[in-house]
């Protein structure tokens, strides 16, 4: 979701956004059942698996991000590494696992009589698409939220997204083809290079071309304040059409939103004890550590929306998993806000 800078707070849209996602699936659902020429015309827009209207709705949700990431601060944070370790060591080393193993035990045993089990594969591929993508946006509205370090929260973002330019793919295709997926490898790189390479450098060159004419007032406070909620309008377009294909999906399996967001909900709380602990235990200050636990904890759901739909379709298991993230991540991300906040004073520590 879209970056709030510090005194902006979360937005109206951002606020809601569980109801405005819940809006968008009764009325894709809608569509989908009483204007099936919308789908079927959508869907004769595709290349290499990769839906065109889509991919267009979902560049304009990341390149906002994109716009807000400056990498030149990287190197400013090599003075303070702890918090960057916890929050790398827990994105990468940790939560993908994690979430497998979350995921698969409640899909594939716990609901074992309730979900047939190739569903429950294509579920499972959907919440891995979730773990191995940390959140790069909707963390900067958590971190004001909780008071965190506004500088430090971007260099932990911009580290994250190098370190997801190499290793989401690699780790997406093993847990896959862990979880008996076939693995589509041409069409899982053409969404990393559609959906973060790309974007990334427009993101970077629209700073420095503009930053260069305008200076660097104007980027900040004019030029990036044109693309307010353009991340989310695009989103909530993006859900629309997602679930204008998922209609059937969801009207003869309504309880399967509700299993699928069980071990989403669980994994989200587990992260976010590892990392925020970790920081107490290393005693990092709350301004760091509030961060470093909320980009764990939160998704990079528009990445991972984008390479489910690459990957398996509109119409997918996986597709509607992600979006089930969606679904929970606000108001489960603004309970672990009010946790860090009613746990400030346990971390009185200034070195980082």
């Amino acid at each position: 979701m879209e970056k709030s800078k510090g005194g902006s707070g979360i937005s109206f849209f951002e606020r809601y956004l569980t109801l405005w996602v819940i809006v968008c699936i009764v009325l894709g659902v809608m569509i989908g059942q009483f204007i099936p020429i919308i789908p079927e015309t959508l869907s004769k827009f595709e290349y290499a698996k990769v839906s065109i209207p889509v991919a267009i709705l979902i560049w304009l949700m990341i390149y906002p991000m994109m716009l807000k990431i400056d990498f030149s601060s990287i190197v400013r944070a090599t003075k303070k590494p702890k918090g960057l370790i916890v929050t790398c060591v827990t994105n990468w080393l940790i939560k993908p696992f994690t979430m497998y193993i979350i995921a698969s035990f409640f899909l594939k045993v716990v609901f074992k009589s309730i979900i047939p089990a190739d569903l429950a594969t294509s579920y499972l591929a959907g919440a891995i698409l979730l773990g191995a993508a940390p959140c790069t946006a909707m963390v900067f509205v958590w971190s004001y939220l909780t008071k965190g370090d506004g500088a430090y929260t971007l260099v932990q973002v911009a580290i994250n997204d190098l370190i997801l330019l190499v290793l989401f793919a690699p780790i997406v295709a093993f847990l896959l083809g862990v979880s008996n997926v076939p693995v589509p490898y041409d069409t899982l790189f053409l969404s990393v290079i559609l959906f973060i390479v790309v974007p990334l450098l427009a993101g970077y060159l629209s700073r420095v071309i503009i930053v260069k004419k305008k200076g660097l007032d104007y980027f900040e406070n004019v030029y990036i304040k044109k693309f307010s909620n353009v991340t989310i309008i695009g989103l909530l377009l993006t859900l629309i059409i997602l679930f204008s294909f998922q209609g059937e999906t969801i009207l003869n399996n309504p309880i399967h939103i509700v299993l699928i967001a069980i071990p989403l909900i669980i994994q989200t709380f587990l992260i976010f004890g590892v990392a925020y602990g970790w920081a107490r235990a290393w005693k990092l200050p709350h301004s760091i550590a509030a961060p470093a636990g909320m980009i764990g904890a939160s998704n990079f759901f528009e990445l991972a929306v984008a390479v489910a739909i690459s990957l398996f379709g509109l119409n997918s298991g996986a597709a509607l998993a992600t979006v089930v993230g969606v679904l929970v991540e606000v108001p489960v991300m603004l309970v672990l806000v009010r946790i860090a906040n009613n746990t400030r004073k346990y971390f009185k520590y200034d070195n980082a």
